[in-house]
């Protein structure tokens, strides 16, 4: 299947490895230096590109975290646009270090992920210059993002801006019963700078 050129675009904007490092020298006390790994893998690819994200503290690569999986498709309901579909691995565990190992990757197959229908971002575009693009990815209104991880209920908002090289991201946990953010992108966006592309 060909794919619109702005879903390349998109896919291809987020396919790298990432890391904070400017940021969290500036603002150490709000911001902890991170890497994250965003990786193409097979799935899905009649009609979308699928993206397996990882991420770790700069001072524990060795311990990632936050394993999730991004499916890039057009918007079905709108017949234009773009939207991003979470799914969370069933075992999360047995991908730990697939940001920086891809090789796991490749037994990876659809029913050994959880669809989380609530966490769906509908993507908007701006052109910053000839063939050069901003998207920007927001929760669709009156949706709820919401996971079961260790038994908890989990609930979270996500979001992002990406660029040729440069990503932020507006992810952060809620508290169900306050609404306020407890974790995450709280004082403002995670700035990443893409270090490599993929």
């Amino acid at each position: 299947m060909s794919f619109l050129p702005d879903l390349i675009t998109l896919g291809k904007y987020l396919a790298g490895e990432f890391d904070n490092k400017e940021q969290a020298m500036a603002e150490p006390i709000w911001f902890v230096h991170l890497r994250l790994w965003q990786r193409p893998v097979d799935l899905f690819t009649d009609n979308s590109i699928t993206l397996f994200a990882e991420q770790a503290n700069i001072v524990n690569l060795d311990r990632p975290y936050r394993q999730r999986i991004l499916r890039l498709m057009p918007n079905p309901d709108l017949g234009d646009g773009l939207y991003v579909q979470y799914y969370m691995p069933k075992n999360p565990s047995a991908l730990i270090g697939a940001g920086s190992n891809p090789d796991i990757l490749k037994t990876l197959t659809p029913d050994q992920l959880e669809l989380l229908p609530g966490c769906i971002l509908s993507v908007s575009q701006q052109e910053l210059a000839p063939s050069s693009y901003q998207f920007t990815a927001k929760s669709l209104p009156d949706s709820r993002c919401t996971f079961t991880y260790l038994g908890n209920t989990v609930q979270v908002a996500l979001g992002f801006e990406v660029s040729e090289a440069k990503l932020q991201t507006y992810d952060r946990g809620i508290d169900p019963e306050t609404g306020k953010a407890t974790w995450g992108a709280i004082t403002g966006p995670y700035r990443y700078t893409k270090r490599e592309q993929y």
